[in-house]
C-alpha cells in the first residue's frame, strides 16, 4: 500500500453518480468502484430539480467507505455536468435545490433575451458557446423574469461540482471548465464576462474566484471529517466540467485526433490552443469549452445515448434483457430504413421517445419502426450519420489533419455503434477508455499533488493503463448513399 498513491473521485452524470477510488502504481493507474447511484429529476411545483443534499449524502457515503477501509487518500475531486448551478444565501446556507437543465421554463427563453437585452450575434461573439436554451445565462435570465425568490437572495452562485465542494470545504470558487459551459465566460479574457454579467442584475463577486483544475480548493470541514472518519484532506478543483475531465483523459499519442465523448449526450470536437470564433462557426453552432492547461475544447453537443435510454425505458420486456441482446439482431435489419436528426427540439425530453420517433418518421415520409432492433438501428445509424456531418465540420476548421476519433466514455462499450462511426467518418476510430471522465479526474489530482507535471505525461499514463479498441471503416459506399438520405431529410 506504501508504494501506492490513493485518489478519491466523484463522478455525477445527469442520471447516475459514483464514487471512485484511483490508484496510481508503477506508470498505471487503477479504479475501483466505491458507491453507484441514481441521480434522478425532482418534479414539484411545475419545475424539474436536482437533489443536492441526496448528492452530497452520497458522497459522505463513498467517503466513509474509503474511511473504513483506512485507504490513505491524497485528495478528493469532484466532476459534474455543466450549466446547472446552485444558490447559498449570506448566512453560508443552501437556498434551494438547483433547477435542472431539462426543465422546460427556458424555452423560448433565449429569443427573449435577444431581443430585449443582447443581440445572439453579440452573446456568441462574446462567449464561443453553442447557444442553447438551457445555458446558465438563459436559465439566470428567466429566472430574474420569473422573480425568482433564491436568485434575489443568493449571495454566492456555484456551479454543481463547485457547491458540492463547498459543502465539503466550506470554499466558494468557481472552476474554469464547468463555468466555461454557462454561456457567461468570456474565452479571451479568462474570466466571467462583465457585460453578461451585468445583463442578469448579477455582479461579479456573486461567483467565486475563477480557479484552474488542478488547484486545491481547501481541506475537509471538521463537520465532514467527523462525519466520515477522515481527517483534513485536500479537496482538488478538477476539470470540474465532466467531458473536460474525460478528454484530458483521451489515450492519445500527439495532437492530430478527434475525440467523441459518448453518454447521455455525444460531444464531438477537438483539442485546440485559442477559441474558435467566426461566422462559420456560429452559424453551425460550435461551442468553445474550457480545457485543461488552456486549451480549448472545440465541439458540438449531439443529442446522444439519451434517446436510446428513453426508449429502453419504455420497453417493459426490454429491462430484462441487456444492451448485446437487445442490439443483437442490427447487422440484420436495412440499413437508413428510418433516420431522424438526433438534435431535433422534439427528441429533447418528450413524454414518449418512442412516440417522438414515430412522429418524426411519419412526417418525414419515411417507415415508421416496427421492433426493438430497428428502433435501435433507426437511432445508431442516425447518430453515426450526424457524427459524420460533424466531423466534416471539424475538418473545415482544424488547423491539422484529423488521423483518429477517440470514442471515450459509457458509449465506447457500444461496438455496432463504435464500428456504424468508423463506417459512416470513413476514419479509424479508437474505443475507449469506458472511464475516461474519472481517470481525467483522478489523473488532475495527481497533476495538483506534483506527480505528473501535464496533459501529455497523464494520458502517456493512461495509455499504458487502457487498450482502446480499434475500428477500421467498411461499406464505404453503402454509407455514403446513407449520408445523402440523411442530408436529404434532415435538411426538411
Amino acid at each position: 500500500m506504501e508504494n501506492k498513491k490513493y485518489f478519491f473521485a466523484v463522478d455525477l452524470g445527469a442520471t447516475s453518480g459514483r464514487t471512485i477510488v484511483g490508484t496510481l502504481e508503477d506508470g498505471k493507474v487503477d479504479l475501483e468502484e466505491l458507491t453507484r447511484f441514481d441521480n434522478t429529476l425532482i418534479e414539484v411545483t411545475g419545475h424539474f430539480y436536482w437533489d443536492i443534499f441526496a448528492l452530497y449524502k452520497e458522497v459522505i457515503k463513498g467517503l466513509k467507505i474509503a474511511a473504513e477501509r483506512n485507504l490513505p487518500v491524497q485528495s478528493i475531486g469532484i466532476d459534474t455536468w455543466g450549466c446547472d448551478f446552485v444558490f447559498v444565501g449570506d448566512d453560508g446556507q443552501i437556498l434551494r435545490n438547483p433547477v435542472a437543465y431539462r426543465d422546460p421554463h427556458t424555452f423560448g427563453t433565449m429569443e427573449d433575451y435577444f431581443m430585449n437585452v443582447m443581440p445572439k450575434e453579440k452573446v456568441y461573439e462574446k462567449t464561443g458557446i453553442q447557444l442553447m436554451n438551457f445555458n446558465s445565462l438563459f436559465q439566470l435570465h428567466q429566472m430574474r423574469r420569473d422573480n425568482n425568490s433564491a436568485l434575489r437572495h443568493a449571495a454566492k452562485i456555484l456551479f454543481m461540482p463547485d457547491a458540492l465542494s463547498y459543502m465539503l470545504t466550506g470554499k466558494a470558487v468557481c472552476e474554469y471548465t464547468v463555468a466555461s459551459t454557462s454561456q457567461i465566460l468570456n474565452p479571451m479574457t479568462g474570466d466571467l464576462d462583465g457585460e453578461l454579467v451585468e445583463s442578469l442584475g448579477l455582479k461579479r463577486e456573486q461567483f467565486g474566484p475563477m480557479t484552474k483544475p488542478a488547484t486545491v480548493i481547501g481541506i475537509l470541514t471538521p463537520e465532514v471529517q467527523k462525519m466520515t472518519g477522515l481527517s483534513a484532506i485536500p479537496v482538488v478543483a478538477v476539470a470540474g466540467h465532466d467531458t473536460a475531465s474525460a478528454v484530458a483523459a483521451v489515450p492519445a499519442q500527439n495532437k492530430k485526433f478527434a475525440y467523441l465523448s459518448s453518454g447521455t449526450w455525444s460531444l464531438m470536437g477537438i483539442e485546440t490552443q485559442k477559441a474558435i470564433i467566426n461566422e462559420s462557426s456560429f452559424a453551425k453552432n460550435f461551442t468553445n469549452e474550457g480545457g485543461i492547461e488552456g486549451t480549448t475544447r472545440f465541439l458540438k453537443n449531439i443529442c446522444g445515448m439519451w434517446i436510446y435510454e428513453r426508449c429502453r425505458s419504455e420497453w417493459p420486456e426490454a429491462k430484462s434483457l441487456g444492451h448485446a441482446e437487445l442490439q443483437r439482431g442490427l447487422p440484420d435489419v436495412e440499413p437508413f430504413r428510418s433516420l431522424i436528426n438526433p438534435d431535433d427540439e422534439m427528441f429533447n425530453n418528450p413524454d414518449s421517445m418512442v412516440g417522438a420517433i414515430n412522429r418524426y418518421c411519419e412526417k418525414t415520409g419515411q417507415s415508421v419502426p416496427q421492433t426493438h432492433t430497428e428502433y435501435c438501428r433507426c437511432i445508431f445509424d442516425s447518430l453515426a450519420l450526424r457524427y459524420r456531418q460533424v466531423i466534416t465540420w471539424l475538418r473545415e476548421f482544424a488547423d491539422f489533419d484529423i488521423e483518429c476519433l477517440h470514442i471515450i466514455g459509457g458509449g465506447s462499450m457500444n461496438q455496432f455503434l463504435n464500428q456504424f462511426t468508423a463506417n459512416s467518418c470513413g476514419i479509424t476510430v479508437l474505443a475507449g477508455p469506458q472511464e475516461a471522465t474519472a481517470m481525467g479526474n483522478i489523473m488532475l489530482q495527481a497533476k495538483a499533488s506534483g506527480m505528473v507535471k501535464d496533459v501529455w505525461e497523464m494520458r502517456g499514463m493512461i495509455a499504458n493503463s487502457v487498450e482502446p479498441e480499434r475500428f477500421e471503416p467498411q461499406d464505404r459506399e453503402v454509407w455514403d448513399k446513407g449520408y445523402e438520405k440523411y442530408l436529404t431529410i434532415t435538411r426538411g
